[in-house]
């Protein structure tokens, strides 16, 4: 334990930096002085009946001839205050500061200040303990009992200064709770580059270049001071602690911040409220943090809210997401991400956004061997039920729900937009793919629009895809009507008495290629729906143990996953054709005729093809990527690529579930008829799905009467996007008619 020591008094102000990490010819200030504007006027010594006044309105300093002033100094409105070291003050004045209800006059009360730069027109006011920061102008100090800055801060990134030990470097322990994906944080970090930092921890080049760059990415040099941006409020804390705050930051009844950077903007505030612990982080612009919050080793992207007494552990938060009640450890989750609850639990997963925790679920909390969990993987859209229980190691993919169960065996569920269930009376695990398309179309038709809506921030560094219908989920869905098509013909074969053993090679089988059980899927599921509906399909290789994985309602999920690819196809399709007023579905036709990339990665949200991650991963081993602003300027120029990468993708996967190796004219009119269809179906289902809340006879039975409950949750009728979805239909129908035209 580190014992108190006594200091001589000339101490209190020279114990800044060590000599050995100063460079030759520099002072402890110099890196402070590089950090701070002079104002127009320049600094001066204060006039000796200024230090009069100051003595006689009790302030003491260890010499007066370090404190230094402007021109515009109103030394009455200096109060009761201790002053050591180097201290420059910018303008003094009679006025006061409002904000909210808080009105202070600008000046300093009652507050000792080591070694300080405060701007213009601040206002601080008992603050017990102020050392190395430089105060924005117009802030306000107030009831805070320390606040200090020590020679080595970093500020939350995961760098060691001069002279340090390796051990004191901060590393996000993300994805596995061994510590096995590490990820070092820095101020600018985004889910794309924490997820190839951790997920590829194979590439050792690639390892070694992503610390070689981020340890450069901030300063190694000992003697930054700490900052507080324009136009700050920080009132009612405790201890604030080498800590990096941005402009018009709110911070009140804080408790600890520690070792953290907290972006934020005129534009973009963010807030931090009471009895909140932030330790050894990055925050992002536009965050907001309340009601006795702790976050330790974290990163939460822009625009996040973490409220209610959550607790957040080395774990990164994309944008636009909200934890509160509830306990994520061990975690990187990808924008958009939805938590809400008090019993939920999240740990050692990598969630790929537009996700929603339901209350009591926890996934990856229940071990299943004598060592660490393992690792969680869920596609975009994961909604674990209520009251759900997820193993390590289970993988979903995109838009999967899970119902309300104790799952026991470690899952692999890879048909998307599915429900999964648990059913204890059959002892059999059921799958029902296309859930969301076949019967809750009105939460699957406004994910895309809800997400888009709740994006806030002006500061996008992260490039996020909203649709819900993109290549990640589309290929998913063509692979998963390649599974129906083998399984559909294995149940058939078992139905006709033909002995096909159960395998995890499905090219394994008595007599059967893949190819030839694809064949007869593809007949059985093109032909009679009763057929396949009599039939038990059972999926293989989702659930660990013997007991069986059922399939629900195959025919229909078969024909919804084709219907998705063609809405996909048409849409990306007619929006091509419409911002292009020269090209024809011919000429389209010919650009894009190539082979289907199948291989596509999600990629902290935003989508790519694997073949360009590849590149940028060996760009960066290679040295040509020598930065993170060279990384993400990759990123951003195949976002700017991404519209016609999708177009390609999608016209493909149309000429894969149109059985055709490109689209001619009598393809392209059979297209637009089956999207004709399509959007009408989206329409009435829409309606459909949403009428069913309305026509629950126990949702009535709250209400006394119809008029009752129209005024309490309105009509159908009335719902504006059910609204927006028949004005968006009705003009669709029209476009898709003009684009006959454009053969």
């Amino acid at each position: 334990m580190e014992r108190v020591t006594v200091l001589p008094p000339e101490r209190l102000v020279n114990g800044w930096i060590d000599s050995q990490f100063l460079p030759a010819g520099k002072d402890k200030y110099y890196l402070r002085n590089k950090q701070v504007k002079a104002p127009k006027g320049g600094w001066r010594h204060l006039a000796s009946d200024e230090i009069e006044r100051l003595v006689k309105n009790n302030n003491t300093a260890t010499s007066w001839d370090t404190i230094w002033v402007t021109d515009e100094f109103e030394p009455s409105m200096v109060k009761n205050n201790k002053l050591y070291g180097t201290i420059r003050i910018g303008r003094v004045s009679t006025n006061g500061l409002q904000y909210h209800d808080l009105r202070l006059p600008i000046g300093i009360t009652n507050s000792s200040i080591h070694s300080c730069d405060i701007g213009d027109d601040c206002a601080i006011h008992d603050v017990h303990y102020l050392s190395h920061y430089i105060i924005g102008p117009r802030t306000m100090l107030f009831n805070i009992e320390e606040m200090c800055t020590t020679d080595h801060a970093k500020f939350g990134n995961g760098i060691v200064k001069d002279g340090e030990d390796e051990a004191v470097r901060v590393k996000l322990q993300v994805m596995n709770e061994t510590g096995c994906r590490e990820v070092w944080p820095f101020d600018g970090i985004i889910t794309a580059d924490a997820y190839m930092w951790a997920k590829y921890i194979d590439d050792k080049p690639l390892q070694r270049r992503l610390e070689e760059i981020t340890q450069a990415t901030v300063d190694h040099h000992r003697g930054y001071y700490g900052t507080v941006g324009e136009g700050c409020v920080i009132k009612n804390s405790s201890i604030i602690k080498d800590v990096k705050i941005g402009s018009s930051c709110y911070i009140k009844g804080a408790s600890k911040l520690k070792n953290i950077t907290i972006n934020s903007s005129e534009k973009e505030p963010s807030q931090i409220g009471e009895n909140v612990i932030l330790v050894n982080g990055i925050m992002g612009y536009g965050c907001r943090v309340f009601y006795s919050c702790t976050c330790v080793k974290f990163v939460l992207g822009n625009n996040c809210n973490i409220k209610y007494g959550a607790r957040v552990i080395d774990s990164i938060l994309g944008d636009n997401s909200t934890i509160s009640c509830c306990e994520v450890l061990n975690n990187l989750i990808f924008p958009a991400h939805e938590q809400h609850h008090n019993n939920s639990f999240l740990v050692a997963a990598v969630v790929m956004g537009q996700s929603n925790m339901a209350a009591g679920a926890t996934v990856g909390s229940n071990h299943n061997s004598r060592t660490n969990d393992n690792e969680i993987v869920a596609g975009r859209g994961f909604w674990p039920g209520l009251c759900s229980s997820v193993k390590h190691s289970s993988k979903f993919a995109s838009f999967t729900l899970l119902t309300k169960a104790d799952y026991p065996s470690e899952l692999h569920i890879m048909l998307p937009f599915s429900l999964v269930s648990n059913n204890m009376q059959t002892n059999e695990l059921e799958v029902m793919p296309a859930f969301w398309w076949l019967h809750n179309m009105y939460a699957l038709a406004r994910n895309s629009w809800k997400y888009q809506s709740r994006d806030k921030r002006i500061t996008k560094v992260q490039h996020i895809e909203y649709e819900t219908f993109a290549p990640d989920s589309m290929e998913e869905a063509i692979s998963a009507r390649k599974l129906l098509e083998i399984w559909t013909a294995k149940a058939w074969l078992r139905e006709q008495n033909i002995d096909v053993k159960d395998s995890k090679d499905l090219n394994a089988l008595n007599n059967y290629t893949d190819k030839q059980l694809r064949a007869k899927g593809h007949e059985l599921l093109g032909g009679d729906p009763a057929i396949v509906d009599g039939l038990d399909i059972f999926g293989e290789n989702m659930e660990k143990g013997k007991r069986r994985v059922r399939i629900r309602k195959a025919f229909r999920a078969y024909h919804a996953y084709g219907d998705m690819l063609i809405h996909y196809a048409i849409m990306n399709v007619l929006g091509y054709i419409e911002a292009n007023p020269s090209e024809t579905l011919t000429s389209m036709s010919t650009l894009l005729r190539s082979r289907r990339q199948r291989e596509w990665i999600n990629l902290g949200g935003q989508l790519m093809m694997t073949t360009d991650f590849d590149r940028i991963r060996a760009d960066i081993r290679e040295g040509k990527l020598k930065s993170w602003k060279d990384i993400h300027k990759r990123y951003n120029d195949i976002w700017r690529r991404y519209p016609l990468d999708k177009l390609r993708h999608a016209y493909l996967s149309l000429c894969f579930v149109m059985g055709v190796d490109t689209m001619d004219g009598a393809a392209w009119q059979q297209a637009i008829d089956a999207e004709k269809r399509i959007q009408q179906y989206i329409c009435d289902e829409v309606y459909n799905s949403r009428k069913k809340d309305h026509d629950n006879i126990y949702r009535q039975a709250t209400y006394r009467n119809e008029a009752e409950m129209e005024a309490a949750i309105g009509t159908i009728e009335d719902n504006t996007f059910v609204q927006q979805i028949r004005r968006e239909t009705e003009v669709n129908l029209k476009r898709l008619e003009e684009l006959r035209l454009r053969l």
